[in-house]
């Protein structure tokens, strides 16, 4: 199809701003962390490998629960809380959920930190660069559990500022498919969703929440785990791309 240069470009951030890695020590880390608090607040009850198995099976359910979300219209975002007292910490005893229910956010920041590496996907920086000389505002619209976390790494790496906004689930309360994810991006922007691209790299949650807004263009941009659908979609997007170098392209195709 013919594609209409945006007035705005919004992007995810895991699979499009950033590529990952996984830390394979993430876990047992995170759980030193804990049992470090526990043991502040004479919470002795339980040992590090409980610690370690109860936060692998809460990130399980997590993941788990984020796939069902993406089924229904309008998804709420989990809150630190709920996944810290009730996906982690079901079965332990009072005193201990207390704990790491009361600690919730800077636990859910600190596992954000320690849970993967993120390098700037190739290209980024060209693309940015482009937009910010065609005078194209670029935004970020991401699910997370922790966007402190986004926040955090984007002024690290220098690149806060080729953003004009950035819009985290954990932040407004509900994610992605969640069509108003990139309605109140747009609104921010004084645009509405039919003058943006919306660019993100899976199905069921960036190509349906594209869909649902109706933003002018929905972009796919390959990434690692693409095509690892959690179920069938339906929807489907309007052009594919490999990489911010491959969506760069389709900027300027859109000009000429």
């Amino acid at each position: 199809m013919s594609l209409t240069l945006p007035r705005a470009l919004l992007l995810d951030f895991g699979g499009v701003v950033v590529q990952t890695t996984r830390r394979d020590s993430w876990a047992d880390e995170l759980a030193a962390d804990v049992c470090e608090l526990l043991r502040a607040c004479h919470c002795d009850a339980l040992d590090l490998p409980a610690v370690r198995r109860d936060i692998l099976a809460g990130a399980a359910a997590d993941s788990a629960w984020k796939d069902a979300m993406s089924r229904i219209p309008d998804p709420a975002e989990l809150t630190p809380v709920m996944f810290w007292r009730d996906f982690v910490a079901i079965d332990w005893p009072e005193q201990a959920r207390t704990v790491v229910a009361t600690q919730a956010w800077p636990l859910c920041r600190r596992m954000g930190e320690l849970r993967s590496q993120r390098q700037a996907r190739a290209g980024l920086i060209d693309l940015l660069s482009w937009c910010e000389d065609q005078g194209l505002p670029v935004g970020i619209v991401s699910n997370a559990l922790s966007g402190i976390v986004h926040r955090d790494w984007l002024t690290a790496a220098g690149l806060d500022k080729q953003f004009a906004l950035q819009i985290y689930s954990d932040e407004i309360g509900i994610r992605k498919p969640h069509p108003d994810m990139i309605g109140v991006a747009c609104r921010s922007l004084g645009i509405t969703p039919d003058q943006a691209w919306y660019v993100g790299d899976n199905f069921d949650r960036d190509v349906v929440c594209g869909r649902r807004a109706g933003v002018g263009a929905t972009i796919l941009m390959i990434a690692r785990d693409t095509h690892d659908k959690p179920f069938e979609v339906a929807a489907e997007p309007d052009a594919v791309v490999d990489d911010p170098a491959g969506l760069l392209d389709l900027l300027k195709g859109a000009v000429a």
